[in-house]
């Protein structure tokens, strides 16, 4: 390879379509939510001359007949076929193609045959020296993050590369990288090897960025924004002067230890994302999502209905603890609870995960088709169910929890009239009205939609505190990360 000194380059990020994006389950709304942070987060290691073009499939069409430098494509597990096709046409036409991701991470060896350089892990640390070494002549075919991993000084994402009236949630944000927890089923843990697996932004840094994005409205992706104590309070005190509304996600444990999820809600928080996972004890044993164990999932909820906190709630079917009843006995829990939305999934044993590798010494695997590990479709043998069971449980869960009945039941487990309210609509509104997204998506008139959401204000608690309150926005099962790789399946 010639070396391309300093040569302005012409560069394509590309975000390919999930396998979902094409089948029944497809929602458009929930695939307009959030921008590929992750590819603008290394489009800023680019030098100014650069061209850069960014392309999420989800919300605009690719164009395959041009001619860049260097191609660059985030691989999720389920978009890892039509990836493949994308790198292979740009590497037959002369372009110098990476990708990165968790899929490449986990099984380096079938994306390697794809590319001429892959990235394993967080991109902030490899992606500089990639293009040191592409500008040279001299680019590796692997570049793996070890160590060294920081987010102090990391450029901001490239926001201006982002179609932000494409999306519901432009303003989505990460400040931390990684899980200070392990449990065996998330696919992060193995992304994350080999160095820090939780570390955060400086307090300063965050808060720097989050005043530069427009409106009100953020959404924070991080899988823990609870994870470090002293971050988090920090960044919460520089927020409660910002008047932001903002969403996130947290343990189970966090949300019940000391009192940060009220400094949280002081600060703005409206909405949170919480792993409940499972009501079994053996379950969670099973999967080391210790941190759950014994723990109150009702004090999780009081305690956040109490503080005017919407709750977006995460479900598991198919651990080896689970017999026919626990679709129901899931569902009836969560709308007792008031529960807003519901985050259901099945269980999938994805490649470089504990639970992966349990699955098939155990020879329960049933297939390698990665279109199929979207936690919709059943990939291995459950211990007390049949696959059919599974999936036929799994999607009456689905349209169990969302009834008319269930929702307004759900909603009378709040205390005020108003709260009631609120989240009889924004349930609602979730997944009653999709005809109404559809043509909202087509008319490109999200950014519209973001505005309503800023403006909407409403006291839902107490007499003594005033909470501003925005519909909670379910989360991917693995929120979006600003690195290399993003993986939104839920």
């Amino acid at each position: 390879m010639v070396a391309l000194g300093k040569r302005p380059l012409n560069v394509k990020f590309i975000l390919p379509a999930l396998k979902e994006a094409t089948d029944p389950y497809w929602r458009p709304i929930k695939y307009s939510l959030f921008p590929p942070l992750g590819l603008a987060q290394l489009a800023a290691y680019l030098s100014p001359d650069d061209y850069v073009v960014l392309t999420d499939e989800h919300v605009e069409p690719l164009t395959l007949e041009d001619n860049p430098d260097l191609v660059v494509i985030q691989v999720y597990i389920t978009n890892a076929y039509r990836a493949y096709r994308i790198a292979d046409h740009y590497r037959k036409r002369g372009a110098f193609v990476c990708l990165g991701g968790l899929h490449v991470t986990s099984m380096p060896h079938e994306a390697a045959e794809h590319a001429d350089s892959i990235f394993l892990g967080p991109g902030e640390q490899i992606f500089p020296q990639f293009l040191t070494d592409f500008r040279a002549g001299n680019p590796q075919r692997l570049y793996a993050s070890t160590s060294g991993r920081t987010l102090e000084r990391a450029p901001s994402p490239r926001r201006d590369l982002i179609k932000r009236h494409c999306y519901l949630v432009p303003n989505s944000i990460v400040v931390t990288r990684g899980c200070p927890q392990h449990c065996d089923f998330c696919y992060k843990d193995a992304f994350y090897q080999g160095g820090k697996t939780f570390y955060t932004q400086r307090v300063d840094e965050a808060l720097a960025e989050i005043s530069r994005l427009p409106g009100r409205h953020v959404y924070f992706l991080d899988d823990h924004m609870l994870g470090d104590r002293r971050f988090a309070e920090g960044l919460f005190d520089g927020m409660k002067g910002m008047r932001r509304l903002f969403q996130g996600a947290a343990t189970v444990d966090s949300i019940l230890r000391g009192n940060l999820i009220e400094r949280a809600a002081e600060a703005g928080l409206r909405s949170i994302f919480v792993g409940f996972e499972t009501l079994a004890p053996a379950n969670l044993k099973q999967c080391n999502k210790r941190q759950n164990l014994g723990r109150d999932y009702k004090a999780v909820t009081d305690r956040l209905h109490s503080l005017g906190i919407m709750i977006n709630g995460s479900f598991v079917f198919g651990m080896d603890d689970d017999g026919p009843d626990v679709f129901r006995r899931t569902v009836d829990w969560a709308v007792e609870h008031g529960v807003t939305t519901a985050t259901f999934h099945i269980q999938t044993p994805y490649p470089g995960t504990g639970l992966h590798a349990r699955m098939e010494r155990e020879g329960r695997m049933t297939t390698r088709d990665w279109n199929l590990y979207d936690t919709r479709h059943v990939v291995y043998r459950p211990a007390r169910l049949t696959a059919e069971q599974l999936k036929t449980g799994y999607d009456w869960a689905y349209e169990e929890f969302y009834t008319w009945s269930n929702i307004a039941k759900a909603s009378l487990h709040h205390g005020t009239l108003k709260h009631q309210a609120k989240h009889f609509f924004y349930a609602s509104g979730w997944k009653k009205f999709e005809a109404v997204w559809d043509f909202i998506i087509r008319t490109r008139q999200l950014n519209r939609t973001t505005k309503i959401l800023e403006s909407v204000l409403s006291k839902v608690t107490g007499k003594k505190e005033d909470h501003t309150f925005v519909p909670p926005i379910p989360s991917p099962q693995n929120a979006e990360l600003v690195t290399i790789s993003t993986e939104q399946v839920s």
